[in-house]
């Protein structure tokens, strides 16, 4: 019985996870209006609520069994629409942070086209993975560090954007390669 029941949760819509997510989502354009109006505390506090609201979805998702096929889309898509838009909003002040914006647009969409042949081609979509969730907690640090410390010192902001550009690049790769081979794998048993 209790497995029936985590099948069908894998398709419910409503969920009390895929709300946060959604809350989330529309979090994104009061976060940013707060930042350009130069409320950066607000805007950082906000994001925080954004932070702990992720880790609240995916605990009760998993420890409820509420994990669904929508929130396995819809939950990273409220993490990078929120991180990228911080990020370009960031650029205004650090000029440096365009290399996170286009490292996560070229992944994306790589991650989209793949995503979108394992459903089709496997029936599964994917979870995500350590390194990707250690890229995003490393990546949304790096973003309230430059919003609550507004007169960071350049090269540790630097630093921060290397390290979370570099952890991009790792996790993009993995996730690439994790695709390419469900792919290859869906494919070889048809």
């Amino acid at each position: 019985m209790e497995e029936k029941h985590v099948e069908n949760a894998q398709f419910k819509i409503i969920t009390i996870p895929n709300l946060l997510s959604m809350f989330r989502i529309l979090l994104i354009p009061v976060i940013a209006w707060l930042y350009t109006k130069q409320e950066a505390m607000a805007a950082g506090i906000l994001m925080l609520i954004s932070g702990i609201t992720d880790v609240v979805d995916g605990f009760i998702a998993r420890h409820f069994h509420m994990v669904s096929n929508l929130g396995k889309i819809l939950d990273p898509v409220a993490d990078k629409l929120t991180q990228v838009t911080m990020l370009i909003c960031l650029v205004s002040r650090f000029p440096w942070v365009i290399a996170p914006v286009v490292l996560m647009f070229t992944k994306e969409i790589f991650m989209s086209i793949t995503g979108v042949l394992v459903i089709r081609k496997a029936g599964k979509v994917m979870s995500a993975v350590w390194h990707g969730k250690v890229a995003t907690v490393f990546l949304f640090i790096t973003i309230l560090l430059h919003i609550f410390w507004y007169d960071i010192p350049a090269a540790l902001s630097i630093v921060m954007v290397v390290l979370s550009s570099s952890l991009i690049i790792l996790s993009f790769v993995l996730y690439g390669k994790q695709n390419v081979e469900t792919i290859k794998q869906a494919k070889n048993t048809k």
